[in-house]
This record gives C-alpha cells, sequence and structure tokens, in this order.
C-alpha cells in the first residue's frame, strides 16, 4: 500500500490540525477567563461592602470630631471670656457624650 501525499494537501492537514489545537487553545482560554472573572466580581462586592462600612463610620466619626471641636472652641471662648462656664461645660459634656456613643455602636458592631 502506497500513500502518496502532495504539498498541497499536506499544507491543508498542517492547516487544519493548526485550526484544531488554536480551537482547544481557546476553549480552555475561554474556561479560565470566566472563573478568573467569578474571581474578580467578588473581590469587587467585598470593596463595595468594605467601602460602605468605611463611609459609615467616616460620618460617625465626622459627627464626634465636630461636636469636639465645637466644645474645645468653648473653651477658648471661655479663656477668653466670651461665654459662660456653664455653656463651656454643657458643650464639654456633649462632646463626650458623642465619643462615648461612638465607642459603644462599635463595640456592639463587633459582638
Amino acid at each position: 500500500m502506497v500513500v502518496t501525499l502532495d504539498l498541497k494537501a499536506l499544507g491543508w492537514a498542517l492547516l487544519i490540525i493548526a485550526l484544531l489545537v488554536l480551537i482547544i487553545f481557546c476553549i480552555i482560554f475561554m474556561k479560565n477567563l470566566i472563573a478568573t472573572i467569578r474571581h474578580t466580581n467578588k473581590i469587587l462586592e467585598d470593596t463595595e461592602r468594605i467601602s460602605t462600612i468605611a463611609a459609615e463610620r467616616t460620618e460617625q466619626v465626622n459627627e464626634s470630631i465636630s461636636d469636639v471641636a465645637e466644645s474645645l472652641s468653648g473653651m477658648a471662648d471661655v479663656i477668653k471670656g466670651n461665654q459662660s462656664v456653664v455653656a463651656a461645660l454643657t458643650s464639654i459634656v456633649n462632646a463626650l457624650g458623642s465619643l462615648k456613643n461612638l465607642v459603644n455602636r462599635k463595640k456592639d458592631k463587633e459582638q
């Protein structure tokens, strides 16, 4: 039995084999790409949750800092003699209450 192949048939055979290898490679690539995209989506969801938590904490801290700054301003005014002692003490108590609430919220969320 003798098989004769010319260069044209051999070229077509090699081209078809290369095309099959390319198709298999693309299938494996797409499978890995889908797994990577799913993992990336999970990471982005976690990032969104963390960003939301950070924004909430920032608002809480900002409120507390505003109260503390107001108290310190009141104390400075008392030192200058521009405000009564009772009003200054009230501002200090309010600021300390805000700090206490912030710490309590943090402890409640940790539990």
